[in-house]
């Protein structure tokens, strides 16, 4: 029996975690940005003030998503990747260059960032095509495609080049593991990010040594069925390969912002007044926070402006400081909160296609607050990506709600087999 009314069917429980989130958020903008002489809070000449239009202008595009047919996603998601795509190239001919990079689309005093809206069609597409009965991502050719659907967006990404919003995408590669892309394909890239980073650290030949005793151990120690002599030989001659090749290209292709970011996580050579500043300060606005915090509009860091980018990027450290640990563990459970309820209403949907759909939302939304929070305290290299929901601009909240809603209408329009 199909469902009779959409509203009646909608999933509150992920709106009102939504709501309590963009509420919050909207706070410690208010915040992080409060100028000495208070102004009225729609004073769109500050920041909050832009960020409560933003919001106001989110609730007419709820309605929309929810009162459009959900059927359209499907249809046209071939549609919403291509414009996705025509977007990001349009930078190259239309786009504002800021800090280096040509990220964002400029009209008067409005500001527009194409990336943060191709992880929505993108992750259109990328549901569409696995949701085809015929597709098995054991088989190569089937890889190949769903790669490329990931990387193209990439490549243009890169180009302008915008890594923190590059990588984001590769947070897909989790719901291909879902829908059957073989293990091995996560375990090379996690066992390839170990080594690239302990050949920072330590000398390669160290490293090598380990790994020949490991394959030589794994080789000796199991039994006679197990043992592939040849596949033994390319692991480690690729690896050796690989570990020796981390010194130039950390020297020779990294940007030195990026050289400089890696250096601070790592506190090689890290001059704190310079590319060491920010964190080093993001860390002492949450330390000093304590378990309760100094209290709303009383950071200390916060007030003295100590902390750059805090109302986008480092949005944190003013929750850390002026919560404290008690409230920011809150803030993370409510982000945990809404990651499980999103994964949960995805194993719950009666189409291959809503499914792998929330599965994209919630890798996408998972991979933002992930690198967001971590690069925060020291545990990922610094990279410029906004807290869902949290970070002040338009482009953001806007994506990020409209990711979210239509997944939203995908739930409340399925059927009930009940």
């Amino acid at each position: 029996m199909k469902n009779q009314s959409v509203t009646n069917n909608i999933d509150w429980i992920t709106i009102l975690i939504y709501t309590v989130l963009v509420l919050i958020g909207w706070m410690t903008i208010y915040s992080a940005s409060l100028p000495k002489e208070t102004t009225s809070i729609f004073d769109i000449g500050q920041i909050y003030g832009k960020q409560i239009l933003f919001i106001i202008f989110s609730i007419p595009l709820i309605i929309v998503l929810l009162t459009l047919d959900a059927k359209i996603y499907d249809k046209y998601a071939l549609v919403f990747y291509g414009i996705g795509l025509l977007l990001l190239a349009g930078l190259f001919v239309a786009g504002k260059t800021i800090k280096g990079q040509t990220n964002w689309y400029s009209f008067g005093g409005f500001s527009l960032q194409p990336s943060e809206f191709a992880k929505i069609g993108t992750a259109l597409i990328l549901s569409k095509f696995l949701s085809d009965v015929q597709i098995n991502l054991k088989n190569t050719n089937h890889q190949l495609i769903a790669f490329g659907i990931i990387c193209l967006p990439v490549f243009l990404i890169m180009m302008q080049p915008d890594a923190g919003s590059a990588m984001i995408f590769a947070s897909l590669f989790l719901v291909l593991y879902r829908e059957g892309l073989p293990g091995w394909y996560l375990a090379t890239g996690a066992i390839a990010i170990v080594l690239f980073l302990l050949a920072l650290l330590v000398k390669p030949q160290y490293i090598v040594l380990f790994t020949l005793i490991i394959i030589l151990a794994q080789f000796f120690l199991t039994r006679r069925a197990f043992r592939n002599p040849i596949l033994s030989t390319i692991i480690f001659i690729v690896i050796t390969g690989f570990v020796f090749s981390v010194d130039f290209v950390y020297e020779n292709v990294l940007e030195s912002h990026q050289k400089d970011r890696i250096n601070v996580l790592f506190d090689k050579n890290v001059d704190q007044q310079a590319e060491g500043y920010n964190l080093n300060q993001s860390m002492i606005a949450i330390g000093s926070g304590g378990w309760f915090g100094k209290g709303y509009l009383e950071g200390t860091q916060t007030k003295g402006g100590f902390v750059p980018e805090q109302h986008t990027d480092y949005i944190f450290t003013t929750v850390g400081e002026e919560w404290g640990f008690v409230g920011g563990l809150v803030v993370i459970g409510l982000f945990v909160t809404l990651l499980l309820r999103i994964i949960y209403l995805a194993e719950r949907q009666k189409s291959k296609f809503s499914r792998t759909y929330g599965y994209c939302v919630a890798a996408i939304l998972f991979m933002h607050f992930f690198v967001n929070i971590t690069m925060l305290i020291k545990l990922f290299p610094t990279i410029g990506v906004p807290l869902p929901f949290f970070s002040y601009g338009g482009s953001s909240l806007w994506a990020f709600t409209i990711l979210l809603f239509i997944f939203i209408k995908m739930d409340a329009n399925k059927v009930n087999e009940w």
